[in-house]
């Protein structure tokens, strides 16, 4: 695949490359809404389609399977799928089933997932980095096709084979935010999901954490609106930053200049409602892909040069008009 021209902007071993842009199926969106967001998602030539797996709301495995039952071309990613949530040997079935069904098309995010939730449904291990280390590699063996005897901390397996493992072995990528969690990200998955809000010193951080490995696929989500006016582009983003003032994601705030007087605002701030109305313009701009057509380009073009493989764009506002004022960007 032809590469263009490294841009100031690219750190020096990660050369640019063509981006992906991607959508992301809202996980509010009701079950009988999936199949039309994802057909028009493919018909307006969006790259990729991601699913989230979030508590209370879809299963990750059902709606990747409405979505590529659905649609003739694009691809579908699942992320993420938590992995004290499930027993290996039947997750590494339900992907080699889809996998095998829609061949070169899937893509799936293993995680801790948010430790909340997690400890919600009583499934909190006492060593997440060794549980997701160890799906993973037994993840891998299974879909490679292997007969898998391994006795770990979590994962523990006796002659287990899948009868028909997937021709094409999906992409396994590691939804993942803390620094020893993406260095694990980093040696044993494909790519790494990153949660929004994605900006390029939270970029920077995550590639050191990760070690640069050069064919590591990087995969963000990031809060959007598109709008001939960046006004009311900003509107409309403004409600989908209302979690990222919440402890699970200081990691993605602690790398940026004014990383204090953010953390101030959302202290006194009586709600997160609040906390986004009172967001100056100019930390919307860095924390989303927000603005007219051409503003958002450039913010596509720059994560481009930093080594992102794909933009996954979270819809704000009516999921299915958001769609539309992205396709502008393709």
């Amino acid at each position: 695949m032809p590469t263009s021209t490294p841009t100031s902007a690219a750190p020096a071993d990660r050369p640019d490359r063509p981006l992906g842009v991607g959508v992301m199926l809202p996980r509010n969106l009701p079950a009988t809404d999936i199949l039309t967001f994802a057909r028009r998602a493919d018909e307006l030539g969006f790259d990729e389609l991601w699913v989230v797996e979030d508590l209370g709301f879809h299963g990750g495995f059902t709606q990747a399977a409405m979505a590529l039952t659905a649609t003739e071309r694009i691809r579908v990613g699942i992320g993420i799928l938590p992995v004290a949530a499930r027993n290996i040997a039947f997750t590494a079935m339900e992907i080699a089933t889809l996998a095998a069904a829609f061949p070169g098309r899937l893509d799936v995010g293993l995680g801790h997932g948010l430790p909340g939730w997690i400890r919600q449904v009583g499934a909190w291990p006492k060593s997440p980095l060794t549980l997701l280390r160890e799906q993973t590699a037994a993840l891998r063996a299974l879909l490679a096709g292997e007969r898998v005897t391994v006795e770990g901390r979590y994962v523990r397996l006796t002659d287990v084979q899948l009868e028909a493992p997937p021709a094409v072995v999906p992409r396994i990528l590691a939804g993942v935010r803390g620094p020893r969690s993406m260095a694990l990200a980093g040696e044993v998955a494909d790519g790494t999901v990153l949660a929004e809000p994605i900006t390029p010193e939270y970029l920077e951080v995550t590639f050191d954490q990760l070690g640069r490995p050069e064919e590591h696929r990087i995969v963000t989500y990031n809060v959007a609106a598109v709008d001939d006016d960046a006004e009311t582009a900003r509107g409309i983003a403004r409600p989908g930053l209302e979690w990222i003032g919440e402890p699970d994601w200081a990691v993605h705030i602690n790398p940026l200049p004014f990383a204090e007087e953010f953390r101030q605002l959302r202290a006194s701030s009586a709600d997160r409602d609040e906390f986004t109305r009172r967001m100056p313009a100019e930390w919307v701009d860095q924390l989303a892909i927000v603005g007219t057509p051409e503003a958002a380009r450039r913010r596509l073009e720059d994560m481009a040069g930093a080594g992102v493989a794909t933009a996954v764009l979270i819809p704000a506002g009516d999921p299915l008009a958001a769609l539309e004022s992205f396709a502008r960007l393709l």
